[in-house]
């Protein structure tokens, strides 16, 4: 443990003011806001394959406030606008229970299975397409298989999937679906190492848009 990052959590806080005059408007616009706030310490060959070394969660309004809580493997910059708080270092030791609550919100999909013909290469084929998951037991299900390999096993009669969507926003002149839903439960870490990894670097796709954080409370 002693070679992992120091993980820092922290609030950004926006109020409606702040809000407008960042143009937040949509999921990008949140994608924005957090990206403005790290310095992107990885060259064009590592983005590849090194994650970004932050995450964060749209928690949305509370009264007059829109919070993001963010993780990340150093402090944010300044923010032009909002309010950063709550700079909490994650210790080796909050790390090491063995049993935890957790919320998260991810991107729970599948592939199709069928092999396609890639657009512009006539002798390559693709992997099938990407296909959301829409029921909440489809979701618990893939939820429960994917977890051992994030360092973790879950009872999926115990879990609580909630706030089932799809988000569709602008990425320049790229419209960009993302399925998302929201998981609640209680886990058990069956690999420290890969739960430590899952922790630091978030689980399942879409995390630079909002998905993957795992939020931990230790039982």
């Amino acid at each position: 443990m002693n070679n992992q990052p120091v993980m820092i959590a922290s609030v950004l806080s926006l109020s409606r003011a702040d809000a407008k005059d960042l143009k937040m408007i949509d999921d990008y616009s949140v994608h924005r806001v957090v990206y403005d706030l790290f310095s992107d310490e990885r060259s064009e060959v590592d983005k590849k394959s090194k994650s970004s070394g932050f995450l964060y969660i749209d928690k949305g309004w509370d009264k007059d406030s829109h919070k993001i809580l963010m993780l990340s493997n150093r402090k944010p910059n300044e923010p032009k606008q909002g309010e950063l708080s709550k700079f909490i270092e994650i210790t080796d030791s909050f790390l090491s229970h063995l049993h935890y609550r957790f919320e998260v919100v991810v991107n729970p999909t599948k592939c199709d299975g069928k092999l396609r013909n890639h657009p512009s290469k006539e002798s390559k084929t693709i992997k099938g397409k990407t296909i959301p998951l829409k029921t909440r037991e489809e979701i618990a299900s893939w939820f429960d298989s994917k977890a051992p390999q994030w360092g973790f096993s879950v009872k999926p009669e115990y879990l609580e999937v909630r706030d089932i969507e799809v988000k569709r926003f602008k990425k320049g002149e790229n419209e960009i679906t993302l399925a998302q839903a929201k998981i609640v439960g209680g886990l058990t870490v069956t690999d420290k190492e890969k739960f430590v990894q899952s922790f630091q670097n978030g689980i399942g796709r879409g995390r630079a848009f909002g998905c993957g954080l795992l939020q931990i409370v230790p039982i």
